[in-house]
């Protein structure tokens, strides 16, 4: 049956189709597919196509012509072998490593797991041991206390969740604070600590808060404060020296520096956490106006930083027990002190350090797909890894607000580079300032690296950078192999990456091609080979023997942001280092009768202008979305016994999956995935 039988319909009854018709046919394939570029551009791939099978011009071609074409479109596709698909048997490296019974299988499993999930699990575990223990020493130390007597079991249940919420509060704060992330991420800590997790660990604290506060607070509130109220003189007798002889009434607990504090920590944290939610944070529920501005990101930094007043009270909080009056034993102060003043030096040093690095925008690119992107001057002093990223501040906007982005240039440029999405309220003024604002000479075009367009510095607003900051993918040197996954505006952190990669190769070749000149004569192999490996960062890198970077977009304007790195890959890449796969999930899949034409336009023009007609670089851009079995499958057969770093940036869903086939593809190969990633 034939792939394009729509054609038949655009035929004149002896089988002739003149370039009109074909236009029109391009145009019908682009509208199926909404490719609006690819629709302007259709007269002119029409010519294309005429071009090559109507070489005398007679003004049309032959039904079979164009079918024939068609069937044969693989013949042009031989451009993309290069940096798009592998070049080698994917199979003759395979080796499957199938364990011969139960037991083996069970096995492997467990060692397939550990290896995941052992540095999750042993923090988890000391957690949990550490509250615990707290929990039962502060159990019993009240247990035997004559004020048991009087509120039984109430009370030392409530005392034992108070000191675990002591204890998670002060750990609330430490991964968060970046910077000592940051640093402790460069050090041999790293192997033992998964910092990539330290948000769901901050995530998980808070939720030992919550079940801390539902266990403290109810059995204060419905336990021992009306087994207090309601008991008998002679009861009372016993503890009437800490209420200074006075039996306290239920409300006099409640309007009690203990109690209004207490009722007002768990206030301001019911609103906090509610609105770090993701439904709240990621404007999910639909509240009537004036409520729908407790959704979204900037109600979700506001509320948080209600936390700082919570810590305040804490403190308070815990200087005024009524059944402890010597200092020490008053812990509080114990727990957070510590990590509040690293907390409150953090912040101090990222405000002076923002100060500090003001930056000047240089070029300003609006892109496709409601993104631009800045390029700014780079502070004196600001060093940062591949895959590292960034705070931005503009006063202009707001005086407290901060956010984070992915650097996109690489370490040895000269200048800062981000792209940025615009999905919110401050993203979209911040373009506004950039592009729209009359003071400012507008800059748009292609986002490429290789000049940069000085702007005029007069009445520029001022923007501030913080960082950098630790990312997973900053780790991507300590991997034989990469397999780099963003969805849309996700493939940021990987830009860096690649460039980097691409700039380290450039340096070792000019090297070696330097040494190689200077060595001819005397000098052995091995003793050039060992003069020649550069320390430091150029040294690691030459571990990674491939990487692998696959960009999935819903939007063909997408491709235009890194345009320029594309190309420079596909043309600097002598050594096929990196390969490239661009997959457009808006057109229908290879093989379907509504983008048959489409992939035949875009072979035949690579084939003839070196050009794909979606991405607009050497880089064949792919339809529907990969294979993700596959991938794995073939970088496991064509890498065996190597460690492939796969780092992926997207949405959460695919997260999951990825995930699973690292780890299906670690237990049944010789090669090891090992899986990071990063949400946007």
């Amino acid at each position: 049956m034939h792939v394009f039988k729509f054609s038949l319909t655009y035929s004149n009854e002896d089988g002739r189709i003149t370039r009109e018709e074909v236009q029109e046919l391009i145009m019908l394939s682009a509208s199926a597919n909404n490719l609006s570029k690819l629709k302007e551009q259709a007269e002119g791939y029409a010519a294309l196509i005429m071009e090559e099978l109507d070489p005398e011009n007679l003004g049309y071609i032959e039904l079979w012509q164009l079918e024939m074409l068609l069937l044969e479109k693989d013949r042009y596709m031989t451009y993309s072998r290069q940096h798009s698909s592998a070049s080698v048997n994917w199979s003759q490296n395979m080796t499957t490593l199938r364990p011969k019974n139960k037991i083996q299988k069970i096995l492997k499993t467990l060692q397939c797991l550990a290896l995941e999930y052992w540095r999750r699990g042993w923090i988890l575990l000391l957690w949990f041991f550490t509250i615990a223990c707290l929990f039962v020493w502060k159990f019993y130390q009240y247990k035997n206390r004559t004020s048991f007597e009087v509120m039984s079991y109430c009370l030392p249940v409530a005392k034992g969740a108070a000191e675990t919420l002591k204890f998670n509060m002060a750990l609330l704060l430490l991964p968060v604070c970046r910077n000592t992330l940051t640093w402790l991420r460069s050090t041999k800590v790293r192997k033992i600590v998964p910092f990539d997790d330290n948000i769901n660990f901050h995530k998980m604290i808070a939720f030992g808060i919550v079940v801390g506060i539902v266990i403290h607070a109810g059995n204060h509130l419905a336990c021992d404060f009306p087994l207090l109220v309601n008991t008998s003189p002679e009861k009372f007798s016993l503890i009437a020296s800490d209420f200074n002889n006075k039996k306290p009434t239920y409300k006099s607990l409640l309007v009690s520096i203990e109690g209004i504090t207490g009722i007002t920590m768990v206030t301001l944290m019911i609103i906090s956490f509610t609105l770090a939610t993701s439904q709240f944070r990621r404007n999910a529920v639909n509240l009537p106006s004036p409520l729908n501005r407790l959704t979204g990101f900037n109600a979700f930094w506001y509320s948080h930083h209600l936390l700082g007043i919570v810590y305040v009270l804490l403190f308070i909080h815990g200087s005024f027990l009524n059944l402890t009056h010597k200092w020490y034993q008053k812990t509080t102060w114990m727990y957070i002190s510590v990590p509040l003043l690293l907390y409150i030096a953090e912040r101090t040093l990222r405000t002076r350090r923002s100060q500090h690095y003001a930056v000047k925008v240089l070029k300003v690119s609006v892109l496709p797909g409601n993104v631009f992107s800045l390029i700014m001057s780079k502070p004196n002093g600001f060093k940062y890894k591949s895959g590292q990223y960034i705070f931005l501040q503009c006063p202009k906007i707001s005086p407290f607000e901060w956010h984070p982005f992915s650097i996109t240039s690489a370490p040895g440029d000269e200048y800062l580079s981000v792209h940025i999405r615009t999905v919110g309220d401050w993203t979209q003024e911040l373009k506004h300032l950039f592009t729209e604002d009359d003071q400012l000479p507008p800059v748009t075009g292609q986002a490429t690296f290789r000049e940069l367009i000085q702007m005029d510095q007069r009445g520029q607003p001022k923007l501030f950078v913080d960082g950098p900051y630790g990312a997973p993918a900053q780790d991507y040197q300590n991997f034989d192999v990469l397999l780099l996954i963003g969805l849309g505006i996700g493939a940021t952190p990987f830009i860096s990456i690649l460039r980097d990669i691409l700039s380290d190769t450039r340096t070792i070749d000019e090297q070696t091609d330097s040494n190689t000149e200077t060595t001819k004569s005397d000098e052995s192999f091995n003793s050039f080979t060992s003069s020649n490996v550069t320390p430091g960062r150029n040294k690691r890198s030459q571990r990674i023997t491939n990487a692998y970077f696959y960009w999935v977009t819903r939007e063909p304007g997408s491709f235009e942001w890194f345009k320029g790195v594309m190309d420079e890959v596909a043309e600097m890449d002598h050594k096929g280092l990196i390969e490239l796969h661009n997959y457009l999930t808006s057109v229908y899949e290879e093989g379907d009768a509504r983008s048959t034409l489409i992939t035949m336009i875009q072979a035949l023009n690579h084939a003839k202008h070196g050009v794909d007609i979606l991405s607009g670089t050497r880089v064949r851009t792919h339809f529907a979305r990969p294979d993700w079995k596959e991938v794995f499958t073939k970088i496991a057969s064509k890498h065996p016994n190597s460690t492939v770093g796969v780092f992926y940036c997207g949405m959460p869903m695919l997260a999951k999956e990825l995930k699973k086939l690292s780890l299906e593809l670690s237990h049944k190969t010789t090669t090891r995935f090992e899986f990071h990633k990063e949400y946007f």
